[in-house]
């Protein structure tokens, strides 16, 4: 227990600077059992020791990796009771999807011990909620994206700009656009955002797209392949996949062309696009009112930085657009394919996004380069603004 307590006070002490993320202030700190999903890099582990961070009371709060060779021999029960009997009552799990029975042992620490707050984080890919019946109804589960615009813009210029709903976007761009441009030039920052600032490696990292190679392969690699159950030989097939919806995307997907260029049947393509979504590498645009297992409308990668990396020759701007308005509006809102525009949001409002000359007059345009709107002409950008 001590050398635990010794890796924790070292972690904190090479905490990068603090950077509040916006999922602090949602999170329900009362629940005595949370889980926070995120992709592999989006910085969970930064989240919890920030965190720890807070809990000013020392040895109350305990951070340890699940990958800690500690639970070779022990449990996650046994560090829990022995925790919680030296006076502690804040238990950080980090990475808890790779040890085995986690869930049930988390189970027993919620029955018995009540004195006892833990949170965990895990990957996209796992089962929380209603697909695992020894946590349903216990565990308050959020998830941590990427740094949205309006996080990088913060941090990068000391501000606190405040997050905006869908409907002061919409009703109120024009007074809220001019009041945020007279304190900073928002697209000063607006592409370099698009080119790296998602992940948090912007702020350490001189290589961050070599990070960025090296996350995403050990997604590819351990937690699709161990969450999902794929064969290891499976997964050039998978990568190759990957590749190709960089290549392409915003795509309309013909499945069985991809089928035919990983060597594999329909039916895997289809679940590998649903397994690679999960992992938070791509988005999937349906048409209102289909499901998970049909053939999505289009294909979008998950956010704006993933596009620079197989796109030597450079990136469609238009389709930066687009994929950074899927991105920041896709956490909160739903969006579907919109017979006028590129997205319904929420089953109501239709926008296109980027370069369009005309449009119906009951389409919302998020045009890009501009720093104030007017009407029904929205400044991109400020949809960034949305967590």
């Amino acid at each position: 227990m001590q050398t635990l307590f010794a890796i924790h006070e070292d972690m904190l002490k090479g905490l990068t600077p603090w950077i509040r993320r916006g999922l602090m202030d949602d999170i329900d700190w009362s629940a005595r059992l949370i889980g926070i999903k995120g992709a592999r890099g989006i910085g969970k582990t930064t989240f919890l020791l920030n965190y720890a961070r807070n809990i000013q009371h020392e040895r109350k709060c305990l951070y340890v990796d699940l990958n800690n060779f500690y639970f070779s021999t022990r449990t996650i029960i046994t560090l829990a009771d022995d925790f919680r009997k030296l006076g502690g009552n804040t238990l950080l799990l980090d990475q808890v999807y790779k040890y085995p029975d986690w869930s049930k042992e988390l189970r027993y620490c919620y029955d018995n011990f009540p004195d006892l707050q833990i949170v965990f984080t895990g990957s996209p890919v796992m089962r929380l909620k209603e697909e695992n019946p020894e946590l349903h109804g216990l565990v308050k589960v959020y998830s941590l994206e990427g740094f949205s615009f309006r996080e990088y813009l913060n941090y990068k210029t000391g501000m606190t700009f405040p997050k905006l709903s869908l409907d002061e976007i919409v009703n109120n761009h024009e007074t809220i656009s001019r009041e945020i441009c007279a304190q900073v030039k928002p697209l000063a920052y607006f592409g370099d955002y698009l080119y790296h600032g998602f992940y948090p490696y912007f702020l350490n990292e001189k290589n961050a797209f070599g990070a960025m190679i090296k996350t995403i392969n050990l997604v590819l690699e351990i937690e699709i392949s161990y969450l999902q159950q794929i064969e290891h030989r499976c997964i050039p097939k998978l990568r190759k996949l990957l590749y190709l919806i960089t290549q392409q995307a915003p795509m309309q997907p013909n499945v069985s062309k991809l089928a035919q260029d990983i060597d594999a049947s329909r039916a895997t393509v289809m679940n590998y696009m649903v397994y690679l979504k999960q992992a938070r590498l791509i988005h999937l645009l349906y048409q209102e009112g289909d499901q998970e297992g049909k053939k999505p409308a289009h294909i979008y990668m998950q956010n704006p930085n993933l596009m620079y990396l197989c796109n030597y020759g450079g990136v469609d701007p238009d389709a930066l657009y687009k994929t950074f308005f899927f991105n920041q509006l896709g956490y909160i809102n739903t969006l579907t394919r919109a017979d006028k525009g590129d997205f319904c949001v929420d089953g109501n409002l239709c926008f296109a996004v980027g370069r369009h000359r005309k449009l119906p007059v009951d389409v919302y345009h998020a045009k890009e380069m501009i720093e104030v709107g007017e009407k029904n002409v929205i400044p991109l950008w400020l949809f960034g603004f949305r967590y």
